[in-house]
């Protein structure tokens, strides 16, 4: 459960844009997705390595602009 502290002198506005970041800092509605379906074990290292390999290229691909 989050909880947010309003301080002294702070507009409700302000609180509920502090409460809003830590809701999405904590990560709980990506988690909830993620949760929604099963991914295999190999699916997930599998889609791993792809990432990696494009970020690879793209750094590549950067260091040979200059």
């Amino acid at each position: 459960m989050i909880i947010i502290d309003v301080k002294d002198g702070e507009t409700i506005d302000r609180a509920l844009k502090r409460y809003k970041r830590k809701h999405r800092n904590i990560g709980l509605v990506r988690e909830l997705r993620r949760r929604k379906q099963f991914t295999k074990p190999s699916i997930l290292r599998r889609n791993e390595l792809l990432k990696a390999k494009y970020k690879q290229e793209l750094l590549e691909k950067e260091s040979e602009a200059f």
